[in-house]
C-alpha cells in the first residue's frame, strides 16, 4: 500500500507537467527554466520587433497619437502569423506586416505531448520614440484567449468592412456628433463638408473600437448573428468586398387628427464595397408606403401649381414624388447610390444620386439635405490647411414641364465650391459661391472649372441667364468642448441703396449657433442652439426654375425665406440607449392662398409679383407663429447597419393670419414607435 502511494506521488509531478501549457521557444531561450519561458518569449519577441518596426511618415505627419493593437499567433509549425492589426492607417499595418516577417521559425508552443498554435497581442504605443521602445519593451505581451481572437479576426475581417474604406458614412445629425466631436479636438480638420467618408474619421475616432462593444459574441445562430451583430451578405476577398444588408424602417403612430393611425413602411437594399485600394461604391433603394401627421399629409398633398409634381399625386419632404396608396397614404420608392474614385489621400471623386450638406449647423442656407436626391459630381480635395469641395448637381422641378416634351420635368443646374480654410488651431473660415442656370442644352461647360468665380460666368452668359449666390462661413473652436459657427449667404445686395434695409433688394441670410460636447463635463452630453434668419425673397428669382431648389424643395433651409428661428438640441447616449430633445421657436411669413403676390416666403414664386420695393420686413404677408417640440428615444441592435428600436413624441403647434390649405393651423400631436436603419435624416419641422 505505501508502494503506491509513492508510486502516485512520483507520478502526480510528471503528469502535471506533462500537461502543462508551454511558451513557443526562441534559440536565445532554449537554456531557460521552464517557468521562465515566458518572460523570455516576450523579451525576445519585443526586441526583434520593435528593432526592425520604423513609425511611417504618415503617423508622424498627422501627428497620431494611440496605441495599434497587433494579434498575431506562432503556429504549431512555430512559424509567426499575423492575425489583426487594429490601426486607422493602411501604412502602419504595412509596416506591422513587414517587421513580423524578419521572425524565423521557432519552437512552438506544448501543451499535453502536442505542439499547438499560441495567439498573443502586442499594443504598439504612438509617438514611437527611443524612450518609448524601452517602455513598450517593458510592457508584457497579452496572451490572448481563443474566443476574444475570433471575436476580433471576425470583426477586421467581416464585420465591419467598411470602416477601413473611402465610402461616406451616412449622414445623420445624432450619429455625427461623436465625429464632429473627435475633429472638433484635433487640428487642422474640416467639419462642415458633409457626409464624411470613413478614411475622413478614422485617423481621428476608431470607429470599430466603439461599435464592437455592442457585439453580442453568444449569438451563435445564423438569424442571431444576423439581427444582432452582422450584415446580411458579406464578402472579402484579397482586392474586394462587398456587403448587402435588407433593412427596414417600420414606424406606427398616432396624432390627433382624424387620422385613423400613422405609419411608414420602407423596405430597403442597401450595397456597399469596394475595388481595390481606389474604387468605392454603394446604393440603396427603398420602397415605401406611409400615412405621416395630419401637417404632414397636407404639405404632401399641397396642390399648389408652383408644389405638386406633374402626374403624380404629392411629394414626401425629403425623398420624392408620391403616388396614392390606398385611401389616404402614400407610395413612394427612392433610389439612390454613388461610385467613388479616390486616387491619392488628398483627393476623392463621387458620382451618384444622393444629397450632400455644407455647414456646421442643424440647418444650412448654404446646401442642406432638405430636399430629394439628386444627381451629383463630387470633388473634395484635403491638403495643408485647405480643404475645397465642387459639387455639380442636376437637379429637377418635377412641377415644370420642359420646353421640348411636356411629359418631361423640366431640368436645372447647379454648380457650387466650398472652400474651407485653417486660419489657426481655432480659428475657420469657409468662402462659398454657387450658380444655378437652366435650359435644354444641359450644364454650360464652363461651370465645370473646378476653380473659376461663377459670378463673373453667369454674368457674361448674358442678363438673366442664370442666378449666383455667394457666402461665408466662420467657425471658432472657443475650447475643446466648445465651438461657434455661422454662415452668411447673399443672394442680392443693394450697395447704392444700403442706408434703408427694407428695400427688397437686400436679400441675405445668415445663422448663428454654438455646440458644447460633453456639457458640464457629462460625458455623451450634446447641446446646441442656433438662430437662422432670412430676407424676404431670398433663393428666389423672377424665372422659378432659377430659383436656389430642387424638387419643389429648398436647397437651403427647410423654410425657405422671410422667416426667423430659434433651435435648442440636447442629444445625449449611454450604452446602447441614446435620446434627444429638440424645441424650435419661429416666425415666417407666408403668401396668401391664392399665391397672386409674393411676400417672399416661398422661393418657387416669381419676386416679379412682389408686394413692393420698399418696406420690406422679416415675416411680412400671412404671419405664422410656429413651435415645435420633437422628442426621442433611441435602443441600438445592430451596430453593423446602424438599425435602432426608436420612439418618438412630437408637438407642433401653427397658427396664422389666414388659411393656409397645406399649413393647417392648430396643434399637433404625434406619437410614434418602431424599428429603422439610420440612412438619413427625416425633417418634419416646419
Amino acid at each position: 500500500m505505501i508502494k503506491k502511494y509513492v508510486f502516485l506521488v512520483l507520478l502526480f509531478p510528471s503528469i502535471y507537467f506533462a500537461q502543462e501549457e508551454k511558451y513557443p521557444v526562441f534559440d536565445a531561450c532554449k537554456d531557460a527554466e521552464v517557468q521562465s519561458l515566458k518572460d523570455c518569449f516576450y523579451a525576445q519577441t519585443k526586441e526583434l520587433f520593435f528593432s526592425e518596426f520604423k513609425t511611417p511618415e504618415i503617423a508622424t505627419e498627422e501627428g497620431f497619437t494611440g496605441t495599434a493593437n497587433t494579434i498575431f499567433a506562432v503556429t504549431k509549425e512555430g512559424e509567426f502569423k499575423l492575425i489583426y492589426v487594429n490601426t486607422p492607417f493602411d501604412e502602419i499595418r504595412d509596416e506591422v506586416k513587414r517587421a513580423f516577417k524578419v521572425f524565423s521559425k521557432i519552437t512552438p508552443a506544448w501543451y499535453n505531448d502536442h505542439a499547438i498554435e499560441m495567439k498573443f497581442e502586442l499594443p504598439i504605443q504612438f509617438p514611437l520614440t527611443n524612450d518609448s521602445i524601452v517602455e513598450n519593451a517593458s510592457k508584457e505581451i497579452k496572451k490572448e484567449s481563443l474566443i476574444d481572437v475570433v471575436a476580433k479576426k471576425k470583426i477586421a475581417d467581416s464585420t465591419f468592412l467598411e470602416h477601413n474604406s473611402k465610402l461616406n458614412i451616412p449622414f445623420t445629425h445624432r450619429s455625427y456628433v461623436d465625429y464632429e466631436f473627435a475633429l472638433h479636438k484635433a487640428k487642422g480638420t474640416h467639419t462642415a463638408s458633409k457626409p464624411y467618408t470613413y478614411n475622413e474619421i478614422k485617423p481621428y475616432y476608431d470607429i470599430t473600437k466603439e461599435k464592437k462593444k455592442f457585439l453580442k459574441p453568444n449569438k451563435e445562430t445564423w438569424l442571431g448573428k444576423k439581427v444582432w451583430n452582422e450584415h446580411l451578405i458579406q464578402v472579402k476577398k484579397e482586392d474586394y468586398w462587398l456587403t448587402v444588408d435588407v433593412l427596414f424602417d417600420l414606424q406606427i403612430g398616432k396624432d390627433n387628427s382624424d387620422v385613423d393611425y400613422t405609419f411608414n413602411n420602407s423596405r430597403i437594399v442597401n450595397v456597399n464595397g469596394e475595388i481595390g485600394k481606389n474604387f468605392s461604391f454603394s446604393t440603396t433603394y427603398s420602397e415605401s408606403q406611409g400615412r405621416f401627421a395630419e401637417y404632414i399629409n397636407s404639405y404632401i398633398t399641397n396642390p399648389a401649381a408652383n408644389f405638386k409634381p406633374k402626374n403624380s399625386e404629392g411629394l414626401v419632404p425629403g425623398r420624392g414624388k408620391t403616388k396614392g396608396f390606398k385611401e389616404d397614404a402614400h407610395d413612394y420608392p427612392v433610389a439612390e447610390g454613388y461610385i467613388a474614385y479616390t486616387p491619392n489621400k488628398y483627393m476623392q471623386f463621387q458620382f451618384g444620386n444622393g444629397k450632400n450638406f455644407i455647414g456646421d449647423g442643424y440647418r444650412s442656407f448654404i446646401l442642406s439635405d432638405v430636399s430629394s436626391p439628386t444627381t451629383y459630381l463630387k470633388m473634395k480635395v484635403d491638403f495643408w490647411k485647405i480643404q475645397y469641395t465642387n459639387i455639380w448637381m442636376w437637379n429637377t422641378e418635377p412641377s415644370l414641364s420642359s420646353v421640348s416634351d411636356p411629359n418631361e420635368h423640366a431640368r436645372k443646374y447647379v454648380a457650387a465650391h466650398y472652400l474651407s480654410i485653417n486660419l489657426t488651431d481655432k480659428l475657420n473660415l469657409g468662402f462659398f459661391e454657387t450658380a444655378i442656370s437652366a435650359g435644354e442644352n444641359g450644364m454650360d461647360a464652363g461651370f465645370m472649372n473646378p476653380i473659376i468665380f461663377y459670378r463673373s460666368l453667369e454674368f457674361n452668359r448674358g442678363e438673366d441667364a442664370g442666378n449666383a449666390i455667394v457666402g461665408l462661413t466662420g467657425k471658432y473652436k472657443l475650447n475643446n468642448n466648445i465651438s461657434l459657427y455661422s454662415q452668411l449667404v447673399i443672394d442680392e445686395f443693394s450697395v447704392g441703396n444700403f442706408s434703408d434695409m427694407s428695400d427688397w433688394k437686400h436679400k441675405f441670410a445668415y445663422q448663428l449657433g454654438a455646440k458644447y460636447f460633453d456639457a458640464f463635463k457629462v460625458e455623451n452630453l450634446f447641446l446646441q442652439l442656433e438662430y437662422n434668419r432670412a430676407r424676404p425673397y431670398t433663393f428666389a428669382h423672377k424665372s422659378p426654375i432659377l430659383n436656389y431648389g430642387n424638387y419643389s424643395q429648398p436647397l437651403g433651409h427647410l423654410w425657405g425665406a422671410n422667416f426667423w428661428e430659434a433651435i435648442a438640441i440636447a442629444r445625449y447616449k449611454k450604452d446602447r440607449w441614446s435620446g434627444s430633445a429638440k424645441i424650435i421657436v419661429g416666425k415666417k411669413g407666408f403668401d396668401l392662398e391664392d399665391q397672386a403676390i409674393s411676400y417672399g416666403g416661398d422661393i418657387y414664386q416669381s419676386y416679379n409679383d412682389r408686394v413692393s420695393d420698399t418696406g420690406i420686413e422679416i415675416a411680412q404677408g400671412n404671419t405664422a407663429n410656429i413651435f415645435i417640440a420633437d422628442f426621442e428615444a433611441n435602443y441600438l441592435i445592430n451596430p453593423s447597419t446602424n438599425t435602432s428600436l426608436f420612439a418618438g413624441l412630437s408637438y407642433r403647434d401653427f397658427s396664422s393670419d389666414s388659411v393656409l390649405t397645406s399649413y393647417p393651423s392648430g396643434s399637433n400631436v404625434w406619437l410614434s414607435v418602431g424599428v429603422r436603419a439610420d440612412l438619413f435624416n427625416w425633417y418634419f419641422d416646419f
